[in-house]
């Protein structure tokens, strides 16, 4: 199996639902009020993951993102735009809306077992949640903004042990970078 990454926008109090402000929610689009020094580029530190890896994303992300990067032109976006992308998803008819993307064909817990790629899964927490409780994600990139919700879905809902491996600043957010504290060894391409 490939090193599976998840990476996410997250608040103080560990909210990582709506931060764009699509879903609506009364908390909604907290990412986003903190400026664009913290959510342009490639502010997860991706690198060339972006060129070798696999992006899995739930339906409702994907679409979410597939009106956003294909008329977007800049290094970065043509990367997004290129990696292969899988989804998630039992009702999803058509996959045209973005370029290089695919349904996911069979259960998800043995497709990734299954795969010797790099996996980076963004947004999607039902996926997040259900990678996590098989001990599957090797490593978190988490964006924290300074910005406490007090409700809202979140990443963790079951105890994790993690490890701090990086901390860098990333605007008005800080990025975390942690690995599982078990399991096998971090690539050396993060």
């Amino acid at each position: 199996m490939g090193t599976l990454i998840v990476i996410e926008f997250v608040t103080l109090d560990g909210v990582i639902e709506d931060p764009d402000g699509s879903g609506g929610t009364p908390g909604g689009g907290w990412a986003f009020r903190h400026g664009p020094e913290a959510v342009a580029g490639d502010k997860f530190g991706l690198g060339a993951l972006l060129d070798t890896g696999v992006l899995l994303l739930g339906r409702v992300t994907w679409e979410l993102f597939a009106k956003l990067w294909p008329g977007r032109t800049d290094e970065f976006s043509a990367k997004m735009n290129a990696i292969p992308k899988l989804i998630v998803s039992r009702s999803l008819t058509s996959t045209d809306a973005w370029q290089n993307s695919s349904v996911l064909d069979g259960d998800l817990v043995s497709a990734v077992r299954g795969t010797d790629r790099d996996l980076i899964v963004t947004g999607s927490i039902g996926v997040v949640h259900t990678l996590a409780a098989e001990n599957l994600v090797d490593e978190y990139r988490l964006l924290v903004f300074p910005t406490a919700l007090g409700t809202g879905r979140r990443l963790f809902t079951a105890p994790a042990d993690l490890r701090l491996h990086a901390v860098r600043q990333q605007g008005a957010a800080a990025l975390l970078t942690y690995r599982a504290a078990t399991g096998k060894p971090p690539t050396s391409r993060s």
